[in-house]
């Protein structure tokens, strides 16, 4: 069994996130040897119960085989952390899962993603609105994630699609159970034009406690989270708080004091959240004060600069061939991280710099 397999099949198990897989690996070294490992040393692990143990001794080589061959019917790919094309940004996070299966195609351009999440039972404002934010940021090069859910997420990855942009949908089911049902044709065009996600085994069910689970995914993937409309008890601001966890800007859409649909906008706004009324909020937040053009439509020659906002240049002027820390920058500048962190993207949209691992940075334009 490959390590890949082996990371699979653990996944399978559902009780074990990348904490207890970390446990894990640090008692046995390699995936492949949890899975050989006996109950009684499985539970010598801390957060490995016997139930747990059990449910990870109990799995077998058919099982693990049933579900790369549905995995292979769907025509889905299944990544792990190890893997180049893992998304970056939710490697970051604190519990990132442990397997994605994607339909269709996550690209390096997609760490520039802004999510857009919303209530199901959304007013025509509120879709209007987000299918106008959603078209406008995508125009600008950002990607669109949201969850593919009725209401706001749908009218999300609709915006994007018009304007010819990439979106992702995060669902919380496997894709032998796609849900909503009536999303089918939209998931395709979303495949087409980005990728459908999913870090649970292709036959589970959408069942309800899988959407919290969910949501860290649609922030982890993303820069910042904008909330368009979110009851007293919505799922959306389940999302903003996994946002805020992660260090995510958290922005919000104002609405009407006596909807209900308006009341988790307006309390996330009092409670810090950056109110927007239009796109270039968002993208000003960022330090892109300046349009962006589509990266499609980049004709720009490798030595020749873009005009840069003061900030950015004087930001720019700090980064050489040499990678420096984002720490180093920030003490420099004196600028706090969330704003260092705007103008950074900034110019890697730009395509001045590069971003290394360990969030180190260099120029890649002489």
């Amino acid at each position: 069994m490959t390590r890949l397999e082996a990371l699979i099949s653990l996944n399978m198990v559902g009780d074990i996130g990348s904490i207890r897989l970390k446990r894990l690996l640090e008692f046995f070294g390699k995936p492949e040897e949890i899975l050989k490992a006996p109950v009684e040393k499985l539970i010598n692990v801390s957060g490995i119960g016997r139930e747990i143990a059990n449910k990870i001794h109990s799995l077998k080589k058919e099982d693990l085989d049933r579900e790369l061959k549905l995995a292979k019917k769907f025509g889905l790919k299944i990544l792990t952390p190890d893997d180049a094309a893992y998304p970056e940004n939710l490697k970051s996070i604190y519990d990132p899962p442990i397997a994605l299966y994607v339909k269709g195609q996550i690209l390096p351009q997609d760490k520039f993603s802004l999510g857009i999440v919303g209530s199901r039972r959304a007013s025509y404002y509120g879709l209007s609105s987000a299918e106008k934010f959603a078209r406008e940021l995508a125009e600008k090069s950002f990607t669109i994630v949201s969850g593919m859910a009725r209401g706001i997420d749908t009218a999300a990855h609709k915006g994007t699609l018009m304007a010819g942009g990439r979106t992702l949908a995060i669902i919380g089911s496997g894709f032998n159970y796609l849900y909503p049902p009536e999303n089918r044709e939209l998931a395709e065009e979303i495949a087409k034009n980005g990728a459908v996600i999913s870090e649970f085994p292709v036959n589970m069910q959408p069942l309800p406690q899988n959407f919290p689970q969910r949501n860290r995914v649609i922030s982890g993937l993303s820069l910042g989270l904008l909330v368009v409309e979110a009851a007293q008890n919505s799922g959306a601001l389940i999302t903003a708080d996994f946002a805020l966890e992660q260090g995510r800007e958290v922005f919000a859409l104002p609405g009407k004091v006596d909807s209900n649909t308006s009341f988790g906008t307006n309390e996330l706004i009092k409670q810090g959240a950056k109110l927007v009324s239009s796109a270039q909020d968002i993208l000003e937040e960022f330090g892109l004060s300046v349009s962006v053009r589509k990266e499609s439509r980049e004709k720009k020659e490798n030595n020749l600069k873009p005009d840069l906002v003061n900030q950015e240049s004087d930001l720019y002027r700090l980064i050489s061939k040499e990678p420096v820390f984002i720490d180093e920058l920030a003490e420099k500048t004196r600028l706090a991280i969330p704003q260092i962190t705007g103008l950074l993207l900034g110019l890697q949209l730009k395509k001045l710099i590069k971003q290394l691992p360990g969030k180190h940075y260099i120029r890649s334009v002489a």
